[in-house]
């Protein structure tokens, strides 16, 4: 029988309240036992958190319900920024366990004792002009109702208890687990792209295939002093890491592919780094890791539609991909064969370690960058033909007219320009 406690007293002192009796539950079928053992009794039921709401919210003359040993994480996803958790589990515990898989609150209050259920259950919240609650974060839930039956709901099942239960003040049943999923980096770039780009001289981002993860570079100019990377951290950065010990990881993965997607989530190039030097030294890096390469210029207002399909297909290829996709962004010009020509452009990389195949997946990014109008780098593979080029270039019989007036006999001809361009005429 649960053991009664005299006066229960919330943290700022302000309420406090006489349970008939205390439960502290560890199982979710305690939960369930202490529901139907209640409505047995005809007492009510409140779930007291970490007793930091200062209204009478948690009070109750029924059975009290302390989830202090209730607070595990069930389940954790870096990849996919999921993590359910039991309903008790304080946000500072919350905080570490999340910290430990490399991932993190976008968003918090300026007190972080609450405990997950008890700050969604307020709509607790921090600041933020395009962040929402804490709510807002839940995308499943489990709520023990007043029969004991467990409801599991989320957008796709029980919606209406899902949204009502996400801020639901206790009054609909006990949290029993809360399933929150955080935007990985790269869903945030591309939510956010055009005011990364309009906001920086010189913007670029490498998305990291099978993790969710994306590393940015943003270079502005400045009339600051100089204040250049220590040697050794830009050696053990630039040289280190992203040559050395990358290289080695794309060996190992050119002998056991399916491990490329584990080795992916290694910390090769994530710590973050500010500093002043001249325009050399921050756009050229030494790369000493060989591989192959396909390029396409797409029109910018396509560039987060190209990179959800990218990486929706390396997803569903069950392809290994062990480069970086690098993003870059240019202004349009009036070029006949530039890429560029008539449009603001997102220039989007892929590569391959040398030696391992790369016809499928070089085709399948074509095929994507093909209908969202791409226009292929001339100095990187492709498989285009003038056929399929010529209509992408509103400059082309330009550039056609030229070509025949300085070398009608084909003089500069060769296998490569006689594909992408035809012969001369």
């Amino acid at each position: 029988m649960p053991e009664a406690r005299g006066l229960w007293t919330n943290w700022a002192g302000n309420q406090r309240c006489a349970p008939a009796a205390v439960e502290h539950p560890a199982l979710e079928n305690d939960l369930v036992a202490l529901v139907k053992g209640a409505a047995a009794t005809g007492r009510t039921v409140k779930v007291v958190g970490a007793g930091h709401s200062f209204t009478d919210i948690a009070c109750t003359d029924g059975v009290l319900v302390h989830l202090d040993r209730y607070g595990r994480v069930l389940s954790a996803d870096p990849g996919t920024g999921r993590v359910t958790v039991q309903a008790g589990m304080p946000i500072t515990v919350l905080n570490e366990e999340l910290a430990a898989r490399g991932l993190a609150m976008p968003n918090l209050g300026d007190i972080a004792y609450q405990t997950i259920a008890g700050a969604i259950s307020t709509a607790t919240h921090g600041t933020g002009r395009k962040l929402g609650n804490l709510s807002t974060q839940v995308v499943a839930l489990e709520l023990v109702t007043a029969d004991g039956s467990i409801v599991r709901a989320s957008a796709d099942e029980e919606p209406e208890v899902f949204d009502a239960a996400r801020v639901g003040l206790g009054a609909l049943g006990i949290l029993s687990t809360v399933t929150l999923r955080w935007p990985r980096r790269f869903d945030y770039l591309l939510e956010h792209l055009d005011e990364l780009v309009d906001d920086n001289d010189h913007f670029e981002f490498f998305y990291v295939p099978h993790t969710g993860g994306a590393l940015t570079k943003r270079n502005n100019a400045t009339d600051e002093p100089a204040r250049p990377r220590p040697r050794l951290r830009y050696w053990t950065d630039k040289v280190l890491m992203e040559n050395a010990v990358f290289g080695a990881l794309c060996r190992v993965g050119r002998v056991r592919p399916s491990l490329i997607p584990r080795l992916n989530k290694l910390p090769i190039g994530g710590r973050r780094s500010d500093y002043v030097e001249p325009s050399h030294r921050v756009f050229a890096s030494p790369r000493f890791v060989h591989f192959v390469e396909m390029e396409y210029a797409i029109p910018r207002s396509n560039a987060a539609t190209a990179l959800r399909r990218l990486k929706g297909f390396i997803d569903s290829s069950g392809l290994n991909i062990s480069f970086p996709i690098e993003v870059r962004f240019v202004a349009a010009d009036d070029l006949p064969l530039s890429p560029a020509q008539g449009r603001d452009t997102c220039y989007i990389a892929v590569h391959v370690y040398r030696g391992m195949p790369y016809e499928q997946y070089f085709r399948g990014v074509e095929a994507i960058a093909t209908e969202l109008g791409g226009r292929p780098h001339w100095g990187k593979l492709h498989y285009q033909t003038a056929a399929t080029l010529a209509p992408r270039y509103p400059g082309w019989e330009r550039f056609r007219a030229v070509r025949a007036r300085l070398d009608p006999e084909g003089r500069f001809r060769n296998a490569y320009l006689d594909r992408v361009l035809g012969p001369p005429t």
